[in-house]
């Protein structure tokens, strides 16, 4: 290729200079035309930049695990209907600047994010975060004075994925910090949250009913709620293990 394998890298496709012999040996073997050439180099490109741009975002995201929808047992939740997690992961809540929620008690597959992970394989930017950890965060953020700082990390990205609400309840000025990241995120950009309460719980989780009535209020009004109330899969995870631990000892 000579002088011309200099040119990629200097149009920042840096890709195709590394491969670019490879893709004219494919296309010589498949005596390509020209513009079936250019189609097989810019595809092949444009599939290296969509990957990385995943594997950047999912690293940023702090998703805590890789899990698609194919990975969920949806049999052995039966009063889950499998179309609405499915409807969720098409995503158009995110493009009206909806929100979703899941609730359920613990082990029964809320932070299953599987619609988090296809937001972010579609584009979307998205953020993990336990509630718990939030709060901390904002808190110290607000003694040193960076507050305005640390809830930006909280409403830039397109998705916040907020989990376990309701694990620990919250001191008043605590809840006020939540308030402000959902009041400041509402009708711009969408949430997706797991709790183990329901919403007539909040009052107590949020150490003021008020409050949680103007949380709700505002994370409700575009929401889709999703309840699994079914077993817990890591209680059925850990007696398929001590059964299996029984008949290796027989």
């Amino acid at each position: 290729m000579g002088r011309f394998a200099t040119a990629p890298s200097r149009l920042g496709l840096p890709h195709l200079a590394e491969a670019l012999t490879q893709y004219a040996q494919r296309a010589d073997e498949a005596k390509m035309g020209y513009l079936d050439f250019i189609d097989l180099v810019l595809s092949e490109e444009l599939a290296v930049r969509e990957d990385r741009r995943f594997r950047t975002g999912l690293r940023i995201s702090k998703l805590p695990h890789h899990k698609t929808l194919d990975d969920d047992d949806f049999a052995f939740q039966p009063e889950l209907d499998p179309r609405k997690v499915k409807d969720l992961a098409t995503l158009s809540f995110i493009e009206a600047k909806a929100n979703a929620a899941l609730l359920g008690p613990p082990g029964v597959g809320k932070t299953h994010i599987a619609v988090a992970l296809a937001a972010c394989r579609a584009g979307y930017s998205i953020y993990f975060t336990s509630l718990d950890d939030m709060v901390r965060n904002l808190k110290t953020a607000e003694a040193a004075g960076r507050l305005t700082s640390k809830l930006g990390s909280y409403l830039r990205p397109a998705v916040l994925v907020v989990d376990e609400v309701g694990y620990q309840p919250l001191e008043r000025a605590e809840a006020t910090l939540v308030f402000q990241v959902i009041s400041k995120r509402y009708e711009k950009d969408s949430i997706i949250l797991t709790s183990n309460k329901t919403f007539s719980e909040w009052g107590q989780v949020f150490g003021d009913e008020v409050l949680a009535t103007a949380i709700l209020d505002r994370l409700l009004h575009h929401c889709d709620v999703i309840s699994i109330n079914g077993p817990s899969y890591r209680l059925k995870n850990r007696l398929a293990a001590i059964e299996r631990d029984r008949n290796d000892a027989a």
